[in-house]
């Protein structure tokens, strides 16, 4: 199953070719998601040449696979930002954020964009009693920002919950939607857009950058990475200051009465709910079952513990949708968003977004295009992408220094047939042979995959994924299928991979 955004749009999904020759445009933009798209409208309409590369479909990864909850209640945050940088610093996130909701209704206003928008309140809520005092803390300080938010004891939600912070004047949509009338209008104001076209290299060339295709070149003096996480690793560093985690989400059918507003718990186990509109009814969708990327634990039953919580909660549930996303998270929770590096001028990022990308995309989109347009923003400082931040991970930073190969030559190996009978069917596994690490699986025909377990980024061993059947790096996120495709980022190269009858 595929995600309801996804499934939304396939009757006009926007198809736009690969790049075939080189070009030169004022900006490049590498990623397509809502990120790399709002940020292309905005330049375009301002008059610059701009170019999208994605590397498969528009829109297919994060940002079709979102809870597209437009919100700058980001989970119990503004306590936590006033005690750890000071009540101007909330301040500053909070009115982003909030100005984020108006422009993106603004663009859904002028560009005619039929989205599904609609205001929501938003809730954080809680059915630990241990928790309400941090709820009624998070009131104080969101309410001492100059917001008016509420503690709420009678919380509209079928699960328990003693009590809730609400946001008023929150909304959501349909992202897909809204990101197909950005391109439109991006097209429209001659901006260029093009899929299946994964980038392998960016160099300086003087006072121009070139960006390298499968092929081809495009020649620009800006670059801006929107691609979730940050497929340059220097002089940026940002695999040392970021950590990536999933989560799952089911779209769910039901005749019982549903809930207004958008709602999410306080902690772990988190979940999440919301409802999109569909087929002139309403589909509930619930979100959880979150992880670390490649942290080995057992993730088959990720989808079952959600759909059987929607049943406890609605008996006649019926699952008409499962999908799943991960998120790039910072070590101090805030996003990276600005210059890439102080020594590589004009290039810029925008990662980090903690799972409330909706908002965030926009701010970044917004702080990129002036930074970019030699205009003043007053969020630059709040979100400063050249902050320090300290090394998680000394053997993370070992990695970097290490060549990385990806020529292992598989067909060296004869793997002995007790060894491969060991493995199950839908099954995959690490075995050493040789001195030398070999990831296996095993497909339900009988059919082995062998693939070497070192991602192609900085040489993280990588750990099986026992639901998506794919090869996870537990360092920075990167996955690969099980026959070695790069799958997300940062790993940009697919890993060595032999088939065995």
């Amino acid at each position: 199953m595929s995600s309801y955004w996804l499934d939304s749009v396939k009757n006009n999904n926007l198809s736009y070719s690969s790049l075939d020759k080189d070009i030169d445009v004022d900006v490049c933009i590498i990623g397509g998601g809502i990120t790399g798209i709002s940020t292309a409208y905005h330049l375009a309409k301002s008059g610059l040449k701009v170019c999208i590369l994605e590397k498969d479909k528009i829109a297919h990864h994060a940002t079709g696979n979102t809870t597209a909850k437009i919100t700058s209640q980001h989970g119990l945050f503004y306590d936590y930002l006033i005690n750890t940088f000071s009540s101007d610093f909330a301040k500053g996130y909070l009115d982003a954020n909030q100005e984020a909701i108006s422009i993106m209704k603004t663009i859904i206003d002028n560009e005619k964009i039929s989205c599904d928008f609609e205001y929501q309140d938003n809730f954080v809520f809680t059915d630990d009693e241990n928790e309400i005092s941090k709820i009624k803390k998070e009131v104080l300080a969101v309410n001492s920002l100059g917001f008016n938010a509420e503690f709420v004891d009678n919380v509209p939600l079928v699960v328990p919950a003693k009590c809730a912070i609400k946001f008023p004047n929150q909304a959501q949509f349909n992202p897909l939607k809204y990101v197909h009338g950005l391109c439109r209008a991006i097209t429209s104001n001659s901006g260029k857009i093009f899929e299946n076209s994964k980038v392998y290299d960016v160099k300086k060339d003087d006072d121009f950058y070139k960006v390298y295709t499968q092929g081809n070149i495009v020649s620009c003096k800006y670059v801006v990475l929107a691609t979730h996480y940050p497929i340059i690793n220097a002089p940026g560093f940002y695999f040392l200051k970021m950590y990536q985690e999933a989560s799952y989400i089911i779209g769910v059918e039901t005749n019982l009465p549903l809930f207004d507003g958008m709602y999410i718990n306080t902690k772990s186990p988190i979940s999440s709910f919301r409802t999109a509109i569909y087929n002139n009814k309403r589909l509930l969708l619930i979100g959880g079952s979150e992880h670390k990327v490649g942290s080995n634990e057992n993730v088959a039953n990720s989808y079952t513990n959600l759909e059987n919580f929607a049943k406890n909660l609605y008996p006649d549930a019926k699952i008409l949708y499962r999908w799943q996303t991960q998120d790039c998270i910072s070590l101090d929770k805030i996003p990276y968003i600005g210059e890439f590096s102080t020594i590589m001028p004009n290039m810029y990022v925008a990662t980090g977004f903690k799972k409330w990308g909706m908002t965030t995309s926009c701010v970044a989109s917004k702080l990129i295009c002036d930074k970019i347009l030699g205009k003043e923003n007053k969020y630059e400082k709040i979100f400063l992408s050249t902050r320090f931040n300290p090394i998680k991970n000394g053997t993370e930073f070992v990695n970097l220094l290490k060549q990385v190969s990806t020529s292992l030559v598989l067909d060296k190996f004869k793997i002995p047939e007790e060894t491969l009978n060991s493995i199950k069917k839908d099954e995959g596994k690490i075995i050493e042979l040789d001195n030398t690490k070999l990831g296996v699986y095993r497909d339900i025909s009988g059919k082995f995959y062998v693939v070497k377990p070192i991602c192609s980024h900085l040489g993280c061993e990588l750990s099986w994924n026992n639901l998506d059947k794919t090869w996870d790096c537990p360092c920075h996120g990167s996955r690969f299928s099980y026959m070695g495709k790069s799958l997300y980022d940062p790993s940009i190269k697919d890993l060595a991979m032999k088939i065995i009858d």
